[in-house]
Parts: structure tokens; C-alpha cells; sequence
């Protein structure tokens, strides 16, 4: 299998597909293609044509799969689903409609708010419905983790979809300094300092590749 990605520092889609290409335990070759140069123009007519030159986007054989929460699904039918999804049904109910809403829904905060690990600013005011956005988020991490987070540290116990679906958040949250209570504090830790988050952290860092536009955010 490969996997093909855009730049570590930007790409909240990418880690998405990342982080579950990984959680699946597969081997898979990572092919990092940095957005909106000569090479992503290339790309987007050849292997990444099927996903009409989107990342991230996962080879296996013929077999082609674009979007992130495809590829998760996809992966998960190979490996078993009980390395994705909590197995009690309850939980996994609510773990389903949490990636179904980070994958659906937040608009506004991805657009403020956009994807850049190496950099940390204090943002100004934001609108009404990223606010909005940020306390749906931070509630339903509570009630992730008042109900189903007893096994671990993360949204459901041990790191599984949920936490693949929200780690850009985490990133997000970070990057702009928004205060969070005491409890998605020490969840936004336990992401952060995950083995696989850390890799990518550290790949984003020593990036090369700048998008100004995503350094202008104030």
C-alpha cells in the first residue's frame, strides 16, 4: 500500500489518513507531496487524479481510496474493527456520530483556524460560530470522556477513530492558545504526546515548505 500526503505542518486531512494507515498496523509507503507547487500540479493529473487531486489518498494494489474517513473504513474492513470502533455498542454509537460530525461539520473553525503545527500565536477575535464550533467540540470531549473514557486517557479510553478525527483540533487548539478546561487539557496532552503524533510533529517541524497563507492568520 502507499499513501500519498500533503505537507505535515498544513495537511489536518492527511494526518487523518495517517494516523489511521498506522493505527491499522499495516505496512504502507508515505509519499509526502507539498501542496500547491510544481510538483502537487503534477501529481493531481496522475495518482492523485482519482480523489480530483485531494489528499490524502491510499493506493492498495488497483485498489484506490480517497477521503479520509474512507480510507479509515477501509482499513478497518482489512484489520478488524475493534482496532478503530469501541466495542461496546453504546460507546461506539456516539464514537460513529463523532467522526461523522469532525468529518461533516466546523467550517468556520477550519477556515480561521487552519492547520499549522510549527507556529503559535494568539488569536484575535474569532466569530460567533467558530466560538460556536470550539464549545461543541469541548462538549462533546466531556461527554466522550465522562461516559466512555474510564479505559484510558483518550475520548473513549484507548486511542481509536475519535482521536484520529479530532488530533488536527488538538493541533488547532494549540496553535492559537484557546483555553480549554482542565480535563480536554490533559486529552490535548495525551494526543500531543503520542508516539505517532510526535513523529509527525517532528516531520512537520523540520519541513521546508512554506503556504503564506496560512501564516497570515491573525
Amino acid at each position: 500500500m502507499k499513501l500519498i500526503i500533503g505537507n505535515k505542518n498544513y495537511s489536518s486531512w492527511s494526518l487523518r489518513g495517517w494516523l489511521a494507515a498506522k493505527q491499522s498496523g499495516l505496512h504502507f509507503e508515505e509519499i509526502t507531496v507539498p501542496m500547491k507547487g510544481e510538483e502537487w500540479e503534477r501529481a493531481k493529473h496522475d495518482e492523485m487524479q482519482p480523489s480530483s487531486g485531494k489528499v490524502p489518498i491510499l493506493w492498495d494494489g488497483e485498489t484506490v481510496i480517497w477521503d479520509s474517513l474512507a480510507i479509515m473504513e477501509y482499513l478497518a474492513d482489512k484489520v478488524g474493527r475493534d482496532r478503530f470502533w469501541p466495542k461496546e455498542d453504546t460507546a461506539r454509537g456516539m464514537a460513529r456520530a463523532m467522526v461523522a460530525e469532525m468529518h461533516s461539520s466546523y467550517l468556520s473553525l477550519r477556515r480561521e483556524m487552519p492547520m499549522n503545527i510549527r507556529r503559535r500565536a494568539q488569536l484575535g477575535d474569532v466569530t460567533d460560530e467558530t466560538r460556536h464550533d470550539i464549545v461543541r467540540i469541548l462538549g462533546l470531549w466531556a461527554e466522550a470522556r465522562a461516559r466512555h473514557g474510564k479505559g484510558g486517557p483518550f475520548l473513549f479510553g484507548t486511542f481509536g477513530a475519535a482521536d484520529i478525527f479530532y488530533a488536527p483540533v488538538v493541533s488547532r487548539f494549540t496553535t492559537y492558545g484557546i483555553g480549554v478546561p482542565g480535563f480536554a487539557q490533559s486529552y490535548m496532552q495525551a494526543v500531543w504526546e503520542h508516539d505517532w503524533m510526535r513523529n509527525w510533529i517532528e516531520a512537520a517541524e523540520n519541513e521546508q515548505w512554506v503556504i503564506e497563507q496560512y501564516e497570515t492568520v491573525v
